[in-house]
């Protein structure tokens, strides 16, 4: 009996664990994030080691560190110039995070975590909130400058504030929707051509050769799942540096 599509996107308790009134059951939810924290603190491990050897001998995770470094780095002053340079560990992490989930969720069988708007939603809305805390430690009452375009009358200004105020408080629903729906939507389309090539293959006649079909385009689709979980996490970073310019460098 063929599953929902949606059915891959249960949260599901892998170890019930009740206290009293409170529930600590291990989910798949947080076995994904303990498995991304264990990555960072490899990570680190790694960054700290005290042989020297890795730094100056190549090898793979010398050229992986570079290369996200690089990127990241790039993808900040960029946006930022040199004012965001001390938001790169910040920057950094939030890329990797993200990725890494996306990554993840392509594994058969495992859990897409960017694959809940309640997530996506607390990366965006935690990114938000810190922006503006950064914005106002910076520039205190100025920081409603935002809302007002430069040179505008006074009479423009109170058509153009409410306008200005409503697409600024949409940009982080913008952000937790936009990696929501593009990770939810491609795993969907698998799960429905995985089992649309299972249904042809049980057919006991000359059609189930075609099962080979909705295979190869499923080939095809997992190349671009992996692009999109790749461009997703560099379209979030770099819209995250964006809003963080926007609450450095008032215009």
């Amino acid at each position: 009996m063929l599953t929902s599509p949606l059915e891959q996107f249960q949260i599901i308790s892998l170890f019930s664990i009740k206290l009293f009134c409170l529930d600590f059951s291990i989910t798949n939810l947080l076995l994904i994030n303990l498995l991304v924290l264990v990555f960072f603190m490899f990570l680190v491990k790694l960054l700290r080691s005290d042989d020297l050897t890795l730094f100056f001998i190549s090898n793979n995770w010398q050229t992986l560190i570079e290369s996200i470094y690089k990127t990241v780095s790039q993808l900040l002053f960029d946006n930022i110039n040199i004012k965001g340079e001390k938001y790169l560990p910040f920057i950094s992490i939030l890329f990797l995070y993200i990725l890494l989930v996306n990554l993840i969720g392509l594994v058969p069988y495992s859990f897409t975590v960017t694959s809940h708007l309640i997530i996506t939603f607390t990366l965006s809305f935690s990114i938000f909130i810190g922006i503006n805390i950064i914005c106002i430690n910076i520039y205190k009452s100025e920081m409603l400058s935002l809302f007002i375009p430069s040179n505008t009358s006074f009479g423009l200004a109170l058509l153009l504030v409410p306008i200005e105020f409503v697409s600024y408080i949409f940009k982080p629903i913008s952000l937790g929707v936009r990696l929501f729906a593009n990770l939810m939507a491609g795993h969907t389309l698998l799960k429905v051509i995985v089992g649309f090539s299972w249904s042809m293959l049980l057919i006991e006649n000359i059609l189930s050769f075609f099962h080979l079909v909705p295979l190869l385009i499923l080939v095809v689709l997992m190349g671009l799942e992996l692009g999109v979980a790749i461009i997703q996490a560099y379209v979030f970073t770099i819209l995250t540096c964006i809003y963080l310019n926007d609450s450095i460098n008032l215009h």
